[in-house]
């Protein structure tokens, strides 16, 4: 047997306060940014040393550690972009008349070096964890990444939320990259993709032969997954979420723009809000 609920709360406790913490740090002062970042990149090294230091331990808290880690590495990427240090090399609005695919282009130039930043990660979460036996901290970055990646889709292609309210004046030009719509034809299809692994992550969690590191890994994807297909259904359906962090989005003494009568959207952190927040 194995805990369920330990790990369902630890989850959700991450999600929700490190989502609130980035949140409340980009809404300081400008001037506090460079502490910010530098306390997130201490907690990002020390997360990739504890990913190399639990890759061969396989018991409950090699489970706990890993995840953790995981999240930790995560969270400097979620404050590099929030903060402007890495964003892309388009920093402007997209022109009213920029359509198809010019952009596309524009808008994955906006977030360029945010989106290879990433993708060179991932192959350090890889080798920091590689030859281990215990893949938490890899599976959970993986689940954090794809799923972030399917947000800025259907951000870009269009949802009736597109949480424009969440991104911090200096980065508000990214949700001219947006398209408010009623449904994209990608959005039923990822949804569905991320609902049919989470029902078998579910399933596996029944099996006989799972030992408790293994249960207590499952439990961690399967919520992490979870939260990420309910930030998925934000995108369309109205529901006040950002008063889930309505603490965090009343430093420097803004008051976050009301969007239209819609649904307020949030992404995944690390729990992503991100998994993001942008196009």
């Amino acid at each position: 047997m194995f805990d369920t609920f330990g790990p369902v709360l630890f989850t959700l406790f991450i999600w929700w306060f490190s989502t609130g913490l980035i949140l409340f740090l980009d809404r300081l002062p400008r001037s506090t940014f460079r502490w910010s970042m530098a306390g997130a990149s201490l907690v990002a090294l020390g997360g990739l040393a504890a990913l190399y230091a639990t890759r061969d331990l396989t018991t409950d808290a090699g489970a706990y550690g890993a995840f953790a880690a995981a999240i930790a590495v995560w969270a400097w990427h979620e404050c590099s972009f929030l903060f402007g240090y890495v964003t892309g090399p388009e920093r402007g609005a997209c022109p009213p008349d920029c359509r198809g695919f010019a952009r596309f282009v524009r808008a994955l130039r906006s977030i360029l070096h945010h989106e290879l930043a990433l993708a060179a990660t991932t192959l350090v979460v890889a080798a920091a964890t590689a030859g281990g036996a215990n893949k938490v901290g890899l599976w959970t970055f993986l689940i954090l990444w794809v799923m972030r990646i399917s947000t800025k889709i259907n951000l870009f292609l269009g949802v009736p939320n597109i949480g424009e309210e969440f991104l911090p004046a200096d980065l508000r030009y990214i949700a001219s990259y947006f398209s408010r719509r009623p449904m994209n034809l990608f959005f039923p299809l990822a949804v569905s993709a991320a609902t049919a692994l989470l029902v078998h992550l579910m399933r596996e969690l029944s099996g006989p032969t799972l030992t408790s590191f293994q249960g207590v890994a499952h439990v961690f994807y399967a919520t992490l997954l979870a939260l990420a297909v309910i930030e998925h259904w934000f995108l369309v359906a109205p529901l006040p979420v950002a008063a889930l962090w309505s603490w965090s989005l009343k430093a420097r003494g803004e008051t976050p723009p009301v969007p239209e009568p819609k649904a307020q959207v949030v992404r995944l952190v690390n729990p992503s809000h991100s998994a993001g927040r942008r196009a």
